[in-house]
């Protein structure tokens, strides 16, 4: 019997809706710092490091701690999850877009699906430090994921490279299509 699908069953479906919600059974339920495990440096295209808490058993999100390097920046990029950081330390500005904005720690970053955006560290002598959440887990789940990365450049720059990609996505979306397209090499 099932709660969906040709297994469909209204007696299991129905049994399922219950008022008591029953504590979750997945683990580790805390991932310890030395556990981070560093993506490897070719994968990031920029200066930054990228460790994540992979061993957490998130099954929408997912976590990272990122360090930007005194005085360096991420790559601009765009893709469709969601992502907020929480600046740990450090301080530093982001251009998100057309908008360019400061920050330091204490504060939180939004960077909207599929906007061109790119964080730099102010600081000539001290690293910058977020926590680093994002959908993609979930969109990943959903089969709508996609990341793009122009390099350290510009937004204008960014934007100049993917023209063409721009331009399709703003056809599709006047269209109602949505599939994927595959991303630029």
């Amino acid at each position: 019997m099932g709660l969906s699908g040709s297994g469909f069953d209204m007696a299991d479906f129905l049994g399922a809706i219950s008022a008591t919600v029953r504590p979750g059974t997945a683990r580790p339920v805390v991932v310890h710092a030395a556990e981070l495990q560093a993506l490897p440096a070719g994968q990031v295209h920029n200066p930054t490091t990228l460790a994540i808490a992979g061993r957490l058993p998130t099954a929408t999100f997912e976590l990272f701690r990122q360090t930007i390097p005194p005085g360096e920046s991420s790559d601009m990029q765009r893709h469709y999850h969601e992502t907020v950081h929480y600046v740990i330390s450090g301080h530093g500005h982001s251009d998100i877009e057309d908008d360019t904005q400061g920050w330091a720690a204490g504060d939180f970053i939004y960077t909207p699906p599929w906007t061109w955006h790119r964080h730099y560290n102010d600081s000539a002598a001290e690293p910058a430090e977020f926590l680093t959440i994002e959908n993609s887990r979930l969109l990943r789940a959903l089969g709508i994921t996609r990341r793009q990365s122009a390099g350290l450049c510009t937004v204008a720059e960014a934007r100049a490279r993917f023209a063409d990609d721009q331009a399709s996505t703003d056809d599709r979306a006047s269209t109602g299509d949505h599939s994927i397209p595959e991303d630029h090499a």
